[in-house]
């Protein structure tokens, strides 16, 4: 078995046990915090994911794909760089972050702790981003899902634990819930870093080369810059989709409570259980990056065009049965959180959307591993004005409404979908049937 199926199974194994523990981890949640401290508790996580964007500064990508690219005696010099510009990255975000808490105080209403708490995830999650970033990039994929594992299953213990020994205030009981979180990130910083001191270890043994700082800077800058931008369009967009939905049922003759009740049946149910068999895509997102990457830079046709057809196999393999089961199951499916027939409607409608992007997150990968990271960025923005337009003109109709708004996120994924195939099959130089091949495309 070739290094990137194994990688693929490894990953794909340890995200399904993580999913399932996430799945124990909200119950838990929803059971300790109630309605009212969910909503709170779900204030504070966007603005934790967003940090947890800038913070990595998606270095584990560039790193992965630096290592991938060159031979094991430039790694130390590269590592000992990238260790340099993580502690000037952590500095600069937690100096900006603590300015910003001084003067807007977030989340004072909730707990006045919570701002501060937040700002233990900064030097974390930027140290562990290299960390991670070198073992995906030797293709060691057991310690990713290691440590992946490692997270969601401190996270549930810390938050099992806690609830269990000690009785706390609403209030308390959402500080808890976000240091189990913490306390999770920081465990697994422990794990991956002394994996990393070994490594280092091994690295300082073996015959090394210097680069030039300047090249190093460039070649993580050319691929940490667009995607932690297109990361945080994603945040961006994704913050104002719900209130923009909401507007546009409203303007079709909804009340406001009739469209958060038809958008929470999309995002909460729908959308959860159509996203679920997506830890099959994100794994082969994280194991094809440095395989592509070593392929491309080899200019290695054939390895890249069975890549490519292996990932297709792959997908196909598993997201057309389970769009199938989506389709016919709705019902049943959907009952287990709501009793709604609109629910498993509207996962029927929906069934393309999940198809397309278990699709597009692997070959966005392909664009990432071949340098192309602001072609994926440009395809994102058009791909969203597609989907932004087209759920104005038809979900704002009373004929249509939520039926016009799903409509407009099944285009836009199919956009998405086809910019990423197309690029793709011309640069690697196959055909769209992916049967000819032709000559590699470089600009």
């Amino acid at each position: 078995m070739n290094s990137f199926l194994r990688g693929t199974i490894i990953l794909a194994g340890a995200a399904f046990i993580s999913e399932c523990i996430e799945f124990l981890i909200n119950l838990t949640l929803a059971k300790e915090l109630g309605e009212y401290g969910i909503g709170q508790y779900m204030t504070v996580i966007p603005v934790i994911g967003l940090l947890m964007i800038i913070a990595s500064f998606e270095l584990d990508i560039s790193v992965s794909k630096f290592v991938a690219e060159r031979e094991e005696k430039y790694h130390l010099t590269l590592l000992r760089f990238a260790m340099k510009l993580t502690f000037l990255i952590m500095t600069v975000l937690l100096t900006g972050v603590a300015i910003m808490f001084i003067f807007f105080p977030l989340f004072s209403e909730i707990h006045p702790a919570i701002r501060w708490l937040i700002l233990l995830l900064i030097p974390i999650l930027t140290v562990a981003s290299i960390a991670r970033g070198y073992f995906m990039g030797i293709q060691k994929m057991s310690k990713i899902a290691t440590a992946n594992l490692f997270r969601r299953g401190t996270h549930l213990f810390l938050l099992v634990l806690l609830f269990q020994l000690f009785d706390f205030e609403l209030e308390m009981s959402i500080l808890v819930a976000l240091c189990a979180i913490i306390g999770s990130e920081l465990l697994v910083l422990i794990y991956l870093m002394s994996a990393y001191f070994m490594q280092i270890k091994y690295l300082k043994s073996r015959p090394v080369e210097r680069i030039s700082k300047n090249k190093i800077l460039r070649s993580l800058m050319e691929v940490s810059l667009p995607t932690t931008a297109m990361r945080i369009f994603y945040a961006v967009t994704h913050a104002i989709q719900p209130f923009f939905i909401k507007f546009i049922l409203v303007s079709a003759g909804l009340s406001m409570n009739e469209a958060t009740e038809h958008f929470g049946m999309v995002t909460g149910v729908a959308m959860t259980i159509g996203f679920f068999p997506a830890f099959i895509a994100h794994s082969l997102n994280t194991a094809l990056i440095p395989n592509v990457s070593n392929a491309f830079v080899n200019t290695d046709q054939s390895r890249l065009v069975r890549l490519l057809r292996q990932v297709i196999g792959l997908t196909m393999l598993y997201g057309v049965p389970v769009c199938f089961l989506f389709y016919y199951f709705a019902n049943p499916l959907t009952s287990m959180f709501v009793k709604s027939s609109m629910a498993s409607y509207y996962l029927q409608l929906m069934w393309p959307y999940f198809l397309l992007h278990y699709f597009t997150i692997p070959l966005q990968a392909f664009l990432i591993g071949m340098g192309m990271v602001k072609h994926a960025f440009i395809h994102n923005i058009w791909a969203t004005v597609v989907t932004f337009v087209i759920m104005y003109l038809f979900g704002s109709s009373s004929v249509f409404q939520m039926d016009g708004v799903i409509l407009g996120m099944n285009t836009g994924a199919m956009v998405l979908m086809l910019l990423h195939y197309f690029v793709v099959c011309k640069k690697i130089g196959i055909s769209l049937t992916l049967s000819k091949k032709e000559p590699m495309y470089y600009e």
